[in-house]
């Protein structure tokens, strides 16, 4: 299956991994600081108290923003659990109106998601919530991430149902489910 929105979809892929460069580099930045304070009681010196204030709140909001990035590039790259057991066993016909209702029902669930993120987002900015943390993050910020995660996966779940539907209702004898060879994991 090809997917036209692709680049989309490693933009996202890039930003996941940005965000988990960002706990990688805040972690080790903090674990630095901890290992020269000890070095320095060691030698008999004062500790000199550097850390990074609200550093487990940054990294739990780049962790969900990782996750939800995410979201799209791992399903067109077909890396999401999948239980096929029941799916391999039909005929092709069948396996396809199968996937379609599937990818369907995957995406009525995610545009519900996604729209509930937006009402959650709206009402975040209306009453200026802030996180509860050390650092007052306004709370709309990750939850746009959140969104734009849950909206490319949307997007790559449209991409996806379009293709199998129109396969199921033309051609469906040929529908063969996706694998790692297909055009899409070439970039």
């Amino acid at each position: 299956m090809t997917f036209k929105f692709n680049a989309l979809y490693r933009l996202g892929a890039w930003g996941a991994a940005a965000c988990m460069v960002a706990i990688c580099a805040l972690v080790a930045l903090q674990v630095t600081f901890r290992l020269v304070d000890a070095l320095l009681v060691l030698v008999g010196m004062r500790r000199l108290g550097f850390g990074i204030t609200g550093l487990s709140e940054i990294a739990a909001y780049l962790l969900v923003g990782a996750t939800f990035l995410g979201l799209a590039y791992t399903f067109v790259h077909h890396a999401h659990i999948r239980v096929t057991l029941l799916l391999t066993r039909l005929p092709a016909a069948p396996r396809a109106w199968f996937e379609v209702f599937c990818l369907l029902v995957a995406l009525i669930l995610s545009v519900l998601l996604g729209y509930g993120l937006i009402q959650l987002i709206q009402e975040s900015r209306e009453f200026n919530d802030v996180s509860s943390g050390f650092l007052s993050i306004p709370l709309w910020v990750p939850q746009t991430v959140l969104a734009i995660g849950v909206a490319l996966l949307c997007l790559a779940l449209a991409e996806a149902l379009a293709s199998t539907l129109r396969i199921a209702i033309r051609e469906p004898h040929r529908f063969r489910e996706a694998t790692a060879t297909d055009d899409s994991e070439t970039h």
